[in-house]
């Protein structure tokens, strides 16, 4: 099985929270926030008013409390719509 997405939504794999600061203080668990970052694994048609701008594998930041998240088969992923994501990282 896998995810589709319908419409304008995206499936994202949340990319790993730094689990170091740039000076080298190591966070706990509790300390790391949740990250912005995430790979598109599974990308919708899209609708007649949104063309889809995102592509499987691309690496995007995208707003704070965006979309929806799921467990399937083990892994966790976040569903949201293109339009929260902010940016693509080329």
């Amino acid at each position: 099985m896998k995810l589709v997405p319908l419409a304008d939504r995206v499936v994202l794999k949340q990319l790993e929270a730094e689990e170091k600061t740039k000076s080298g203080i190591i966070l706990s668990s509790g300390a790391k926030e949740r990250p912005l970052e995430a790979e598109v694994v599974a990308v919708g048609p899209g609708t007649e008013d949104v063309k889809m701008q995102l592509e499987v594998g691309d690496k995007v930041f995208y707003t704070q409390y965006a979309g929806t998240e799921i467990k399937f088969e083990g892994e966790e992923y976040i569903i949201i719509k293109q339009s929260e994501v902010l940016a693509v990282v080329k």
